[in-house]
């Protein structure tokens, strides 16, 4: 179908330009409500046809879209998706696994960010990069992180403001509640306490938010979740690199990004994420009550991100790296589980509308 506006040849059945964003006049198009277009857009997927498509996990097809050619238009229209006249009904929502490219763009922006305010501290030693740095290096990855799970999120219902604004407030209340947990087991600070501490002060923050009956699919709980260790994490992140600056050592400073940052994915994002994700599973669509914290399918997965911190943060030798790395490959393991299980879930009640 050509655009009448640029003459772009855009494939059957979208309501709008993939080159201009002009709006598609055809006899289909004319007959749907208008206010749809903006879905469908930023659900454009490959070529595949969607009979071939299946919510099994097949990573090669996740990552598909990351290495082909974007125009600005396309990240444009994904970034308004989640607002009151953009978000899809259910029965709009395609259950198969999305392929999302954003985010490799948004990390390139960020180290080639990085990398300036590095040239800018290193280079030239001008000091008043040093700000900047710490910042881009403690936000780069777990917002990147993010960025993925957001276009993870099938029912494209929560704005990217809300995003922003579950990553700064989340992040500082969950800090702030595991600050209150130390200080009533200041005497016993271990690996497992600590594991406990901190992702018990996640979920708080996290009910806070998913306890909207709005957001009450489990894939909302793992976007939500990750925002929340997202801002956990970089904030946490900032600290360590304000230590490492006090210390007087630039290497120790650039060594505590690069590692932290390699660790990120895997680390208090995926956590948080996964709590997340249980606690949307456990309380569908009822309003949240204490007990369904005692539910199986969370208690489960809280064991799990306890154990798995713990683990992270215990002083056996020889763990650091390889130890690390492998908790953050099991981490995922379980994410790339929980959309399918939240794939599943969006199938489920759109076969329950069907026979209704």
């Amino acid at each position: 179908m050509k655009c009448p506006h640029c003459d772009y040849s855009n494939p059957e059945g979208l309501r709008l330009c993939l080159s201009c964003g002009h709006k598609l006049l055809s006899r289909n198009t004319q007959e749907q409500d208008p206010n749809n277009f903006f879905y469908e857009f930023a659900q454009i997927v490959d070529e595949i046809p969607s009979s071939q498509r299946s919510v099994k996990p097949k990573f090669r097809n996740i990552f598909s879209r990351v290495f082909r050619k974007h125009k600005e238009v396309e990240a444009e229209r994904l970034f308004i998706v989640g607002t009151s006249l953009t978000t899809p009904t259910i029965e709009e929502v395609e259950a198969t696994w999305p392929k999302p490219w954003l985010f490799a763009r948004v990390f390139l922006i960020a180290l080639f960010t990085y990398l300036g305010l590095y040239l800018g501290v290193s280079l030239f030693g001008n000091i008043n990069f040093i700000p900047g740095l710490i910042v881009v290096g403690a936000f780069a990855v777990p917002i990147t992180t993010l960025i993925f799970f957001w276009e993870m999120n099938a029912p494209q219902n929560i704005a990217i403001y809300k995003i922003v604004y579950v990553v700064f407030i989340g992040g500082i209340l969950s800090l702030l509640v595991a600050l209150v947990f130390y200080d009533l087991l200041r005497n016993n600070i271990n690996p497992i306490t600590i594991g406990i501490v901190e992702e018990l002060a996640k979920v708080v923050a996290v009910i806070i938010f998913v306890r909207d009956l709005k957001y009450k699919y489990i894939l909302n709980g793992l976007l939500l979740g990750a925002a929340v260790g997202a801002g956990f994490g970089a904030f946490e992140t900032a600290g360590y690199e304000l230590r490492a600056l006090l210390s007087g050592n630039f290497h120790m400073l650039y060594y505590t990004i690069i590692w932290r940052s390699i660790f990120s994915p895997g680390g208090h994002v995926a956590w948080a994420a996964l709590t997340g994700a249980a606690m949307c599973r456990v309380q569908g669509d009822s309003k949240f009550r204490l007990n369904m914290l005692m539910k199986p399918k969370f208690v489960f997965v809280f064991i799990l991100v306890v154990a798995m911190h713990a683990l992270w943060d215990s002083p056996i030798p020889g763990i650091y790296p390889f130890g690390q790395l492998i908790l953050m490959i099991i981490s995922w393991i379980f994410v790339f589980r929980m959309v399918r299980i939240g794939l599943n879930e969006i199938t489920d009640k759109k076969k329950g509308l069907t026979v209704t």
